[in-house]
């Protein structure tokens, strides 16, 4: 939503990495988000480019190395009387909650049970030339009974309660929590919107009480519904979570195989509960042609569903030419199968060949939905990869016996039909519904036979073209070898 924003509107789309709490930090989490957006053509402005490389004039863009300037800022608030060295311990504070619990009153750091918030300037110095660790608070003049109005881009008029709570700017080690450092970095880096999950509207109170103690003006709000997902434990929903669920990363759908556009495409009709009725009325336009609105992003929870998202996916890849089928599928493979990748570079004709049934036409065949499947899907093209499926019926041996001492090309359905009746089965499919006992079967049980033959698998492609694609020679060797 960020990226069509800025796009949408002539505006700038940067990266920023907030690497404050270093508890919460992954491996390779700068450089997995980085090449993770830049999968799917969602490249920043500028910002960070990469696991140490930033482009822009407002950086750095790591917030990690931008300590000094929120200490600068940190000092303005002391000396304003907005801010405090508190040296409460962790066990004080727990033992505060367990006060707090105990007396029935709100928890946190506040009014009377803020220890540290009227100490003396003696005091505070005293405290910490003896080298006391501390933190430094807000000293919030908010006031709970009072109401804040902010107009949320998604949600409309919004009236909350001020912030009260004395919150903490900078952590012992003189490293910010994330609601200074953004405040700080927003006015800095002149963000104009910031469209973020509603789990953050509780903190909005105190974002727009720290914007106007700096003095700065804050950004224009749009709070995003939480996407939700069935919870295959409990059957209900729940949050979709990055440390619970893989499909929460976006390199997760890189990995897996899915075309950048169709996540996209699925994506918007998330975001944007037009965007459906938009594809139906225009299927082969682009998606940049779609006018995406911070009017129509959902205001409520929406799911997120991968059988969907397959859905849209085999949708997509369907359309797309057998050319760039091969390119693509060979692109992913190259990176993350490189045995299929060398299967495919053995003959790129035959590859496209192959990737061209079924294309084109008011039905195309959906065979897949990720690059990652297109191996199993045509793996039978390849005698590296054909696993022989032999056929169960009884006469199995007769039927591709008759099918070989046919003359009509290979790849022609009349060489099934033609050796249906000597055999006992109907050629016509509507002619052996209306009388089935007076057959062994059908010509769609004949065809079975051939295909397994051939194919090792008894749903495939339409199996004259799968013929036609295999060559009379390698055709001819597998059913002979069923036999």
């Amino acid at each position: 939503a960020d990226f069509l924003v800025a796009k949408r509107s002539g505006g700038v789309f940067y990266l920023r990495m907030e690497d404050t709490d270093k508890k919460r930090e992954v491996e390779d989490g700068v450089s997995g988000l980085v090449n993770g957006l830049q999968a799917f053509g969602v490249v920043p402005d500028e910002g960070v480019t990469g696991l140490g490389s930033e482009r822009g004039d407002y950086g750095p863009y790591t917030q990690s190395r931008r300590k000094e300037i929120y200490h600068s800022f940190a000092r303005d608030l002391i000396l304003r009387g907005y801010a405090y060295p508190c040296f409460c311990t962790a066990n004080e504070l727990e033992d505060l909650r367990a006060a707090q619990e105990l007396a029935g009153k709100n928890k946190g750091y506040y009014g009377r049970w803020a220890r540290c918030r009227n100490l003396s300037a003696q005091e505070q110095l005293r405290r910490i030339a003896a080298g006391e660790p501390f933190t430094l608070r807000l000293r919030s003049p908010g006031d709970p009974a009072k109401k804040i109005v902010v107009n949320d881009l998604v949600r409309g008029k919004l009236e909350l309660p001020e912030y009260d709570m004395d919150t903490v700017l900078l952590k012992a080690d003189g490293i910010p929590t994330y609601h200074f450092a953004h405040a700080v970095d927003d006015h800095l880096m002149r963000t104009t919107h910031v469209i973020r999950g509603e789990e953050w509207l509780a903190s909005l109170p105190l974002h727009v009480q720290l914007f106007a103690l700096l003095g700065f003006a804050p950004p224009q709000y749009a709070h995003t519904a939480a996407v939700m997902k069935l919870d295959p434990e409990t059957g209900g929903k729940r949050k979709l979570s990055k440390r619970k669920d893989p499909e929460a990363a976006v390199r997760y759908f890189a990995e897996q195989g899915y075309p950048a556009e169709a996540v996209k495409e699925y994506l918007l009709t998330l975001l944007n509960s037009n965007f459906e009725d938009w594809r139906r009325a225009n299927p082969s336009s682009a998606l940049t042609d779609f006018p995406f609105s911070l009017k129509k992003l959902r205001a409520s929870g929406c799911l997120f569903d991968l059988q969907k998202l397959e859905d849209v996916s085999k949708t997509f890849l369907s359309r797309m030419r057998a050319e760039d089928v091969f390119e693509e599928a060979l692109a992913w493979a190259t990176q993350h199968d490189p045995a299929w990748a060398a299967l495919l570079l053995c003959d790129k004709d035959y590859a496209t060949a192959f990737f061209a049934i079924g294309r084109g036409g008011a039905k195309p065949r959906k065979d897949f939905a990720r690059w990652n499947q297109t191996k199993e899907a045509f793996a039978f093209f390849y005698d590296e990869l054909f696993v022989p499926a032999r056929p169960k019926q009884p006469d199995a041996a007769a039927i591709i016996d008759a099918f070989l001492r046919r003359e009509e090309p290979l790849e022609d359905f009349a060489r099934i039909k033609a050796i249906c009746e000597p055999l006992g089965y109907c050629a016509n499919t509507k002619q052996y519904k209306a009388d089935p006992a007076a057959y062994k079967g059908s010509v769609s049980d004949v065809s079975t036979v051939i295909r397994l033959a051939v194919t090792g698998r008894e749903n495939s492609p339409e199996l004259g073209a799968c013929i036609s694609v295999l060559g009379a020679a390698r055709v001819l060797e597998r059913l002979k070898g069923a036999v």
